[in-house]
């Protein structure tokens, strides 16, 4: 699929998201219109487990010396700056919804607390990738770092089981593997959960390509750099 068709699925999938989620879907019996950032929360939620599910693979791809590419490591951080944005995005709507439900913006609650460090790791993350070093240097302790860190989603998915809290359990994903959300309610949660995921689609894929861009111009400044030290070296003093 080209970037220009990818586009345009995005931006039809999320306007049609708008309108299943504001004039289709009812209102919440208990929680009423304050729901509907449902159709946001959970889609950004998934999205981080995405796209760092994405940069543990592509970190573990480039960690193996048979599938070691330069593109694992862009992908692996492409991906990263993405699930970043929608897990901060995750954290503000999270405390959108709590002021009307909970009467609080943040409480310290196990699922908002590992979600917030799963923000803080990856963020450390980034600017790893930011340091002096060279490209293998930098991918090697980037990927271990990036491993490292992804032990963080599945507590971060489990909080709610694992300890008391006071955010509800999986609306569709929870123990008993049993769907709280039925009729139109359940299908518009699944097409913006689809719609966000063809938005992750597009920006990992822009971010990609800018990122190999940017690694092309340092490859090219290198190789100048080293051109005129030759240059420099051989002119004969006079």
């Amino acid at each position: 699929m080209t970037l220009k068709w990818l586009t345009g699925l995005t931006v039809v999938s999320l306007a049609v998201t708008v309108v299943l989620a504001l004039a289709v879907a009812p209102a919440d019996a208990v929680q009423g219109d304050a729901y509907r950032l449902m159709y946001l929360h959970v889609p950004t939620a998934w999205l981080a487990y995405l796209a760092f599910f994405v940069t543990a693979v592509a970190s573990a791809l480039w960690l193996w010396p048979r599938t070691r590419s330069t593109t694992w490591d862009l992908l692996a951080g492409a991906s990263a700056e993405v699930g970043v944005i929608f897990t901060g995005l995750t954290l503000v709507l999270g405390a959108l919804w709590g002021r009307p439900v909970w009467g609080v913006w943040w409480e310290w609650d196990a699922r908002l607390t590992t979600t917030a460090i799963l923000f803080f790791l990856y963020l450390g993350y980034l600017a790893l990738r930011r340091t002096g070093a060279t490209a293998d240097e930098r991918g090697k302790r980037c990927a271990i770092a990036a491993l490292i860190a992804f032990v963080d989603v599945p507590i971060v998915h489990f909080s709610v089981t694992w300890w008391q809290t006071l955010h509800q359990t999986g609306t569709v994903f929870n123990p008993e593997m049993d769907a709280e959300i039925h009729g139109s309610m359940a299908f518009t949660l699944v097409f913006s959960v689809a719609a966000f995921t063809l938005l992750y689609a597009y920006l990992v894929r822009l971010r990609l390509r800018v990122a190999e861009l940017e690694e092309g111009l340092e490859d090219r400044a290198l190789e100048l750099a080293i051109a005129e030290r030759v240059r420099t070296e051989q002119v004969v003093p006079v």
